[in-house]
């Protein structure tokens, strides 16, 4: 076993069991997002008179898997794959069980069907394929599986399934966090909101029409395919979801976004930051797109309800990394917001426009009709220009009127 993938089979409830793994040695998550602390591939095993396992793994994962599988089935031999989610980060084992257990059916959504060969050499014969609607049920003798389909939450594939005898939830991506489940360490939103805006944010509606067909089911154990098993205050993780995918800001706040070339842009920011903080606004963040974790300021930037954009001017244009940042905002389907524009620029300033007209084409942003222009060096002029622009922002979080 690689000494960067751990995992074991571990009891869940007296019918379901993890056989997740833990991958501590990747570095990226899709190759895009980092992840210091890792990341966990969940797969489980549920036990009635017949066995049915959910999901596979990362092929990073393989033989750690293999060996939790193993230990999870005990003298069993499984009747049935449960196929969530196609993503090769869940899916890349699927050739090795099909070698290994020839006789078990694989369960999945039509859309799911449709792609499987772009995931399979060895696709079995058709008899093994089967496809579960919408509501269909699997009776596994003493337990049982309800399947809802997940389109687009976050591929057009996605089939969650539902226990009822055990109120168990599996989730497919939904509820998942970065993080290798021994890493994981005090809020699990922290981590599960970095996940959410850049994995899944994009499909709020998707989300929402998710949400609301789930709604009259008791549940008391999500089991998603990355992150912890969650069994405390199920609600309060349906809340946030609720929250998250509708757009709406989570807490009262300024986020200030930063691409400052040499400091001087910088240190308009935090300037503003200390104004805002001096006028009562409690929770102010600021990050410097430069150096700081992307995604972690993206979904920092979706939390809060207003956000004050601070950009150098580059080319005629836009310093790159507020460029890359205001267009991951907008794939990301960012809306509902008030922004600020604070531009640096010495013979031509430039990069206000830019920002500007890249917020403009978003959803229901509301640009404050005065923007900031610190022109070279950050000067006593400026620091008070920054004192009476912050002051601004906060008029317009007490008066919301006065945003555009």
């Amino acid at each position: 076993m690689n000494m960067n993938m751990t995992g074991n089979a571990s009891d869940i409830s007296e019918k379901i069991s993890y056989i997740g793994v833990d991958d501590h040695g990747i570095d990226l998550f899709e190759s895009q997002y980092a992840v210091p602390q890792g990341i966990t591939y969940n797969s489980y095993i549920i036990k009635g008179e017949k066995t049915a396992v959910v999901d596979t793994t990362d092929s990073r994962t393989g033989a750690a898997w293999l060996e939790n599988l193993r230990l999870g089935l005990g003298d069993r031999r499984p009747d049935y794959l449960i196929i969530e989610h196609l993503e090769p980060d869940h899916s890349s084992l699927i050739s090795d069980f099909i070698e290994l257990y020839p006789d078990a059916t694989l369960m999945m959504s039509a859309t799911a069907r449709r792609m499987l060969p772009e995931f399979l050499d060895n696709m079995p014969d058709d008899d093994k394929l089967l496809v579960m609607k919408e509501g269909d049920t699997l009776d596994l003798g003493t337990v049982s599986l309800k399947f809802f389909l997940a389109p687009m939450v976050h591929w057009p594939e996605v089939m969650m399934a539902y226990c009822p005898e055990e109120k168990t939830l599996f989730t497919a991506d939904a509820f998942g966090t970065f993080g290798a489940s021994d890493a994981i360490e005090g809020d699990w939103a922290i981590e599960a909101r970095r996940y959410y805006y850049n994995i899944v944010g994009k499909y709020g509606p998707q989300v929402q029409t998710l949400l609301k067909k789930l709604s009259g089911l008791d549940v008391k154990t999500i089991c998603p395919l990355h992150g912890p098993v969650l069994k405390d205050n199920i609600a309060h993780y349906v809340s946030l979801y609720d929250t998250w995918s509708r757009y709406l800001p989570e807490t009262d706040g300024v986020f200030v976004a930063c691409a400052s070339i040499h400091g001087n842009t910088m240190k308009a920011a935090e300037r503003i930051a200390m104004r805002l903080r001096e006028k009562g606004i409690e929770n102010v963040y600021v990050a410097d797109l430069t150096r700081d974790d992307k995604s972690a300021a993206l979904a920092l930037a979706f939390r809060y309800p207003t956000a004050v954009f601070c950009a150098s001017s580059y080319d005629a244009g836009l310093f790159t990394p507020m460029f890359s940042f205001l267009h991951a905002l907008s794939l990301k389907g960012y809306r509902n917001r008030t922004a600020a524009i604070v531009e640096n620029g010495s013979w031509a300033p430039s990069a206000g426009n830019v920002m500007r007209e890249m917020l403009g084409k978003m959803k229901d942003i509301r640009i404050l009709p005065d923007s900031l222009t610190i022109r070279g060096a950050f000067k006593k002029k400026d620091r008070d220009a920054a004192d009476a622009f912050a002051d601004a922002i906060a008029a317009s979080i007490k008066s919301p009127s006065k945003a555009n």
